[in-house]
This record gives C-alpha cells, sequence and structure tokens, in this order.
C-alpha cells in the first residue's frame, strides 16, 4: 500500500512539474534581466553576466559564465555587436545546443529594434570603436523597450507554452506602466536644452525626448581625447553653454570632471544600466533617475 501511494505521488509530481518548471535565462546585461523578470516573474529564472558598474563593451568570457549558460533555455543578449568580445566564446563553450544561433533558446533583443547610427561606407580602427550595426544603446529609449519587452513575451511563450498566456498578460500590463510612466517623463520637457556627454551613450534618449549633444568629450567613441580636442570642446562650451555634461561612472568621469573645472558646466552623472545606481532596481526606476537627473 505504502509503494503504491509513493508511486502515485510519483506520477502526479512527474504530471503536474512541467507547468511549474522554472525557465531558465541568461541575460548578458542588468536592463535585460530586469525585463525578463518582469515579463516572467516567478515562472522564470534569471542569471545575469555584466554586474551594474561593468562596462559591456570590455567584457570577457569566464568559466561561471559559460557555466550559467551551459544550464539555461535561452540566452537573452543586447545584440549590435555590444558583446562580440565575449558572447560567442560563452555559447560555444557552453555546448548548450539549444543556445545556438537561429534555435530558439538564442534571443538578440536588437531583432526588435529601429537602430540609429549605423555607419556609412567603410570602416576601421582608426575611427574607435564604432559599431557597424548602430549605436547598441537602445536601453534608455522607452518605444525599443516596449517592442523588446514584446519579443521577449513572445519567446517565452514559444519555450514555455503551457504558460503563454501568462507571459502575454505580463506584457500587456508592462505596456500599460510604460504607457504611464511616460506621460511623467515627458512633463518636464528637455525639449531645446543641450548637453555635452563624454560617450556616445545617450543618441536614443536625446531623440525620444527632444534635447541636442552638441559635444563629445572623447575625440572619437573609444579613444581618450587629446589636449587639443579638449582646448576647441572648452572654447565651444563657452560660447554654446550647455545645460550639463553627460556620463556615468565608468565612461569618463575624472575627464568630464576636469571639463567641468574648466569650464563652469556641471556634471550630470546618469546610470548606465539598471542597479548602477542606488534606486534603480528594475528598468522603470532606472528611466525615472535618468529622467530626473536631466530635469
Amino acid at each position: 500500500m505504502v509503494k503504491r501511494t509513493l508511486f502515485l505521488l510519483g506520477m502526479v509530481s512527474t504530471l503536474i512539474s512541467p507547468a511549474f518548471a522554472e525557465v531558465k535565462i541568461v541575460a548578458t546585461l542588468p536592463w535585460i534581466g530586469s525585463i525578463a523578470r518582469e515579463i516572467g516573474k516567478d515562472r522564470v529564472n534569471v542569471a545575469v553576466l555584466v554586474k551594474p558598474n561593468q562596462d559591456p563593451h570590455y567584457m570577457e568570457a569566464r568559466p561561471g559564465m559559460v557555466l550559467a549558460a551551459s544550464k539555461a533555455d535561452v540566452i537573452m543578449y543586447n545584440g549590435l555587436d555590444l558583446e562580440a568580445g565575449y558572447l560567442p566564446l560563452i555559447i560555444t563553450s557552453s555546448r548548450n545546443p539549444d543556445l545556438q544561433p537561429g534555435r530558439k533558446g538564442n534571443l538578440d533583443c536588437s531583432r526588435f529594434v529601429e537602430p540609429i547610427e549605423r555607419p556609412q561606407g567603410d570602416i576601421d580602427r582608426s575611427m574607435g570603436d564604432v559599431h557597424p550595426l548602430g549605436n547598441p544603446h537602445y536601453h534608455y529609449s522607452p518605444p525599443n523597450i516596449l517592442r523588446v519587452a514584446g519579443g521577449m513575451a513572445n519567446a517565452l511563450a514559444a519555450l514555455d507554452r503551457a504558460n503563454a498566456d501568462f507571459y502575454r498578460a505580463n506584457f500587456r500590463n508592462f505596456a500599460e506602466r510604460l504607457k504611464e510612466r511616460q506621460k511623467n517623463w515627458h512633463a518636464a520637457s528637455l525639449k531645446g536644452k543641450k548637453f555635452v556627454a563624454y560617450h556616445k551613450l545617450f543618441e536614443y534618449l536625446a531623440d525620444e525626448f527632444g534635447f541636442q549633444l552638441v559635444g563629445y568629450v572623447e575625440q572619437k567613441p573609444g579613444i581618450p581625447p587629446s589636449a587639443g580636442h579638449i582646448e576647441n570642446l572648452i572654447e565651444e562650451m563657452k560660447i554654446g553653454k550647455p545645460g550639463g555634461i553627460l556620463t556615468t561612472r565608468f565612461y569618463g568621469k575624472k575627464a568630464s570632471e576636469s571639463l567641468s573645472e574648466k569650464t563652469g558646466v556641471k556634471v550630470i552623472d546618469l546610470p548606465a544600466d539598471v542597479g548602477s545606481m542606488a534606486g534603480t532596481d528594475d528598468w522603470f526606476s532606472f528611466m525615472d533617475k535618468v529622467l530626473s537627473s536631466l530635469k
């Protein structure tokens, strides 16, 4: 009788476990992990490879990253070559067939994005850290993030059909929250304001909220500025009087502070990703911080 009871309990457990098994997600960046949690909630387990204050341009593949990928059902990444230096090695070394390019466990979030700043003509290293597929920093763009969230919902629904309606309902809730939040974000208009930035991080943000980026501390993307470039920029800033120098904690903070001392233009320290500043624990609070800092 005891054996029969244990057998029946085992059968019931086997039958119900697929509906409650968590989908194991590996996300390269914190903002991707944040949105995956918004869409998947308690049906997913999310591991994020890059920490909030690490520069995603210069990461290296590590054994722990490979191990996480080897156990994942899906890997979600920024794309537009932002992770080109380490992600292909992680996917190959994981020996996980579900994550290989073309499989449904390989989710390039940039598939759902409208990239800006695609360079024209030939590209070489003398141009600096140029991204041939377009500017990869679209996590500052609410319209693009909405499309990414929808793409995630569909990807999770395809991986976990038993919970497909759950993921799509969460996406609808996400979209409603975003619609309401945008009213607040656009309430204090930034249109016509001018800023200097250290790195080409904020172009999607400028396009969405109507402000201008009138100069860069970097002479070329990823290349430290020369003394001559800084001298010219100082003169331009004295004439144009921008409202601030936009930077993050790992993109030229010292150079931006030095420029601030010489021009009197304040440094505006913006979060680079979800979790990179206090009070930016998810993508919505991240954007709240970005917009409140610019105001």
